[in-house]
């Protein structure tokens, strides 16, 4: 007979305002939180239930509103250490510029670079993050490795999107011809990091997607086989898509129709798949997003830092596609942060055609979390606070100067100034008190992302 189990270590947080982001939108004006383990337990209004066993711990949240953590759906951890350059490019001539110096990076310098972009972020309330990476420079080192190393090592949850690009300069693609990797090269190279490191349990904290990178950096043959690849191995797929009028203007001329039309005709669509930024969507482009669940990565800032456009995300929203935030890469996003992102999407899309009414408080932070992890396919597990889900969550301070005067909390955290964190758990561990990391050191994170910034330039400049 087997020896019974022990009793979870429980964690008990009370007194504050809860907003759950459940399917009803759920809230509590002062209530209670309990996790045991790595789960949510129970939760709801008033005091805790009395006579829990194995308390180890309880947070009197006075003055708080916990929410549920924030995720992130698009982002490229290497662009943190080329942060400041080409600030006054569009999509295209920023890669332009950018691309020779992304080509010199190296295992050294991604891990520093997915540090400072894990640090930024988680303490800022983000607990699950996911990063495109699809830069292998010959030589490189094991750039996988390192990125989800660093995540490991600052104990969010993440997924990698392994990406990967075929098309350079030669067959009229953006990058330089020595920045890309061959077609088989890719595939093989990806099918590798999912078996190596996917994990696709219910508690996961490690995730990969399949995910080549655009269509004027990659060639058919590779969206359709990473499509097939995506699917044979049960992952997720993502990539960029309809970002520019540049980017419609390419496939119109190369393909002979427009990019999602370009990705339906590849399989490259579906409820499997999410793609990042979809700006230049018609009312067709929506239609079979919101027919195939294909989901779709916001990212407010970085369209407005390239001057890309206004996503139609009331439109999305209303058709039934799923939405999520993303930080996009901090090369055109130099915050690096989610938590921003929430009153960013809220006030950019109300310059749209929808106005005030595109978007309220409300729906702003469940694009910042349930919409995140539908988005990433972790919908039943994480992106909520609901007895039984994984316990990641945000304890947002809401009583101090900046929200003090803002009678409700979650017109606070988005409309208000970035709320300070004082607590944020990740899978039932604190990894964040009052605004600083717990997992790891941001004074050193520092100091080695300025060093290897200049290491970069220095070896870019000599090129």
């Amino acid at each position: 007979m087997a020896a019974p189990s022990a009793a979870p270590q429980r964690i008990v947080i009370e007194n504050a305002a809860i907003a759950t982001v459940d399917a009803q939108d759920t809230e509590y004006a002062s209530g209670y939180l309990v996790v045991a383990g790595n789960r949510i337990e129970s939760l709801g209004a008033g005091k805790a239930p009395e006579n829990l066993e194995n308390v180890v711990r309880r947070i009197d949240a006075t003055g708080h509103l916990i929410t549920p953590g924030l995720v992130n759906t698009h982002h490229h951890f290497y662009q943190w250490i080329t942060r400041g350059l080409a600030t006054d490019h569009n999509l295209f001539n920023w890669l332009v510029a950018l691309y020779p110096t992304w080509a010199r990076i190296d295992e050294q310098m991604v891990r520093v670079a997915a540090q400072g972009s894990l640090a930024m972020m988680a303490r800022g309330g983000v607990t699950t993050a996911m990063d495109h990476h699809y830069v292998f420079p010959q030589g490189s080192g094991d750039l996988s490795g390192a990125i989800i190393g660093a995540a490991s090592e600052m104990g969010v949850r993440f997924t990698l999107a392994r990406g990967s690009m075929d098309r350079s300069e030669k067959d009229g693609g953006l990058p330089p011809d020595f920045a890309v990797e061959t077609t088989e090269g890719a595939l093989a190279a990806t099918e590798e990091t999912v078996k190596k490191h996917h994990d696709a349990s219910f508690d996961s904290m490690t995730q990969v997607a399949v995910a080549p990178c655009s269509p004027f950096s990659i060639s058919t043959e590779l969206l359709r086989e990473g499509a097939a690849l995506g699917r044979r191995l049960g992952v997720r797929m993502h990539t960029h898509g309809s970002e520019t009028v540049e980017e419609e203007k390419f496939c119109h001329e190369l393909f002979g129709m427009g990019p999602t039309d370009y990705f339906e005709s590849t399989g490259f669509l579906g409820e499997d798949v999410w793609m990042a930024h979809c700006v230049h969507m018609n009312d067709s482009d929506i239609a079979a997003f919101a027919r195939t669940k294909t989901g779709v990565a916001h990212c407010p800032s970085s369209n407005a830092r390239l001057a890309a456009g206004i996503a139609r995300v009331p439109d999305m929203l209303k058709a039934g596609v799923p939405v999520g935030l993303g930080v996009d890469g901090t090369a055109s996003n130099e915050s690096g942060e989610l938590h921003t992102e929430l009153r960013n999407a809220l006030l950019i899309n109300r310059l749209g055609a929808h106005r005030e009414s595109a978007l309220n408080a409300r729906q702003a932070l469940r694009l910042g979390t349930y919409g995140g992890a539908q988005v990433l396919g972790r919908a039943d597990n994480i992106g909520s606070l609901e007895a039984g889900k994984l316990a990641d969550f945000v304890l947002w301070k809401i009583d101090g100067l900046g929200h003090s005067s803002i009678a409700d909390p979650v017109t606070a955290i988005v409309f208000g100034a970035a709320a300070p964190v004082t607590a944020s758990f990740v899978n039932g561990k604190q990894i964040v008190e009052n605004n600083r990391l717990l997992t790891v050191d941001e004074d050193t994170i520092a100091r080695d992302a300025r060093t290897e910034a200049q290491r970069l330039a220095r070896i870019a400049a000599q090129a």
